[in-house]
C-alpha cells in the first residue's frame, strides 16, 4: 500500500531482492493477501469519500466544460457585431480570465493549468476526449471486440481431439 508496488513490497516484507520480483506477483495471488489489500484500499476510500459517484462526477466536470465560462475574448478586427470587448489601444483584442471569485466550480475543476509566459496568460483545461472516453467506457458505451483469425487470415477451424480406447 505504500507504493503500489508488489516487487517492493516483497522486499519490504523480507524478500530478497533477487526474487522479489518473483515473490511479489506470487504473494497478489493470494487470497489472504488480496483480501487484505482490497480491505485496506476501501478503508482509504471510505476516509477519503472515494466513491464512484464522485469520480462519476469529476469525470462529467471535465467532459463537459465551456472554455467560455472560464475566459473572455474580445472582439476582432473583422468582427463588427461582437460587443465584448474593445481594443486596449494598442490593436490587441485581448484574451482575460474570468476573475476567480466569478468562476463556477465545475469550471475551475476542468482546468489544470494557469500561467503566466512571456507572451500573456496560459489556461488550459483538462483532455476533455478523455474523460469523454472514460465516462462512456464506465457507461458500457464502448464494447472491445477482438476478432480470431486463422492463418493468413482463414477462418478459425476447431479442432476436436478424440482420444479412441483401445478395447482389450
Amino acid at each position: 500500500m505504500i507504493d503500489l508496488n508488489a516487487t517492493q513490497a516483497a522486499i519490504r516484507a523480507g524478500y530478497s531482492e533477487l526474487t522479489a520480483d518473483v515473490q511479489g506477483p506470487r504473494l497478489l495471488g493470494n487470497v489472504g493477501v488480496a483480501a487484505a489489500i482490497a480491505a485496506r484500499q476501501a478503508a482509504i476510500a471510505h476516509k477519503l469519500g472515494v466513491t464512484q459517484e464522485r469520480i462519476v462526477a469529476e469525470l462529467a466536470k471535465i467532459a463537459f466544460a465551456d472554455i467560455r465560462k472560464a475566459v473572455r475574448w474580445g472582439k476582432s478586427p473583422i468582427d463588427t457585431e461582437s460587443e465584448n470587448a474593445s481594443p486596449n489601444g494598442l490593436s490587441i483584442y485581448p484574451v482575460e480570465l474570468v476573475p476567480s471569485e466569478k468562476i463556477d466550480d465545475d469550471t475551475a475543476a476542468a482546468v489544470s493549468e494557469v500561467s503566466l509566459t512571456q507572451t500573456g496568460i496560459k489556461i488550459k483545461m483538462h483532455d476533455k476526449k478523455s474523460a469523454l472516453v472514460d465516462l462512456g467506457k464506465h457507461l458500457g458505451m464502448f464494447k472491445e471486440r477482438i476478432e480470431h483469425t486463422g492463418k493468413d487470415g482463414a477462418p478459425l477451424v476447431p479442432v476436436i481431439n478424440v482420444r479412441l480406447r483401445k478395447r482389450s
